[in-house]
């Protein structure tokens, strides 16, 4: 896989507007003009890539002003102009590289990125904190089925439709957990580190959306977690639980696993070749980026 080419400084990056944007302005000497404090900060704002789906009609993929609010952050404009922090990789104020708590002035130029796929952003500063070593997920209410696929690819991913945002949010932070969920009012949640705006509405398509965003294809284990508890399953030997299988099963298979949990027994019948198709589509798509 070719190496991702450099970005060896701010500049390198698009600028969000054109040169007769308006720059900063120097507060005033004491003792003449107007009050710095008593004009209007006006900044001008350009999000790019997928961050555009956030936005409303009018200000997507452009540059455009809005007013902020007297000590604004740029954390809190990025969310009150709709876009959710955890979705946020980059933020570049006047062509340098800031973190969310940045405050805004007059005549500032922001430009907000996603995670990048083709810029090494290594010496810039990202605004997220650091990756979490692990990738395990916490899926939301209205997420099931791709919480499922998640398992069936061999990630570690909560599911139960009677959490709340608050118990979610809770145990992301607890469990180092990325939260997955089609709700912005979640991921702007302030406790919240990782999370993923899912776009896709079909559970497959989500699951190809995530595998290419998160690069999850090389680190996929296939058929290591129950679906049912997303618990580790094991070998287990045949002669251990013939007694419990269906007599046509144990005719024709050799090979089973097990949960600890549920106690469940699993072979690689009718329904496994269905999933092992299903695996191969995501694994295709994360391998392909698309």
């Amino acid at each position: 896989m070719p190496t991702p080419p450099l970005v060896p400084d701010p500049a390198s990056i698009p600028d969000p507007t054109p040169d007769s944007t308006p720059r900063p302005t120097p507060e005033p000497e004491h003792g003449g003009g107007t009050r710095a404090d008593a004009q209007p900060v006006v900044a001008t704002f350009r999000f790019y890539e997928e961050l555009n789906d956030f936005l409303a009609p009018d200000h997507r993929r452009r540059a455009f002003a809005a007013p902020c609010a007297r000590a604004a952050t740029v954390k809190h404009m990025i969310e009150a102009l709709g876009v959710p922090h955890t979705e946020v990789e980059l933020v570049l104020v006047n062509g340098e590289s800031v973190g969310f708590e940045r405050l805004l002035h007059r005549g500032d130029r922001v430009s907000v990125y996603p995670r990048f796929e083709t810029f090494d952003v290594t010496p810039l500063l990202r605004v997220r904190a650091t990756p979490l070593r692990v990738t395990r997920f916490i899926a939301d209410a209205h997420l099931g089925g791709l919480a499922r696929l998640l398992r069936l690819t061999g990630f570690d991913t909560l599911y139960d439709n009677h959490c709340d945002d608050a118990e979610i949010v809770a145990i992301a932070g607890r469990e180092g957990r990325i939260v997955l969920t089609r709700d912005r009012e979640l991921l702007k949640r302030r406790e919240l580190t990782h999370g993923c705006y899912i776009h896709a509405l079909q559970p497959e398509r989500q699951a190809a959306e995530l595998f290419a965003r998160l690069d999850l294809a090389r680190s996929a284990r296939p058929f290591s977690l129950c679906l049912q508890c997303n618990t580790p399953l094991h070998p287990i030997a045949k002669a251990e639980i013939a007694h419990r299988l269906p007599p046509d099963v144990r005719a024709r298979h050799e090979r089973f696993s097990t949960c600890d949990r549920c106690r469940r027994v699993f072979w690689e019948g009718s329904h496994w070749k269905r999933m092992h198709a299903a695996v191969d589509r995501l694994l295709a798509c994360g391998a392909a980026g698309e």
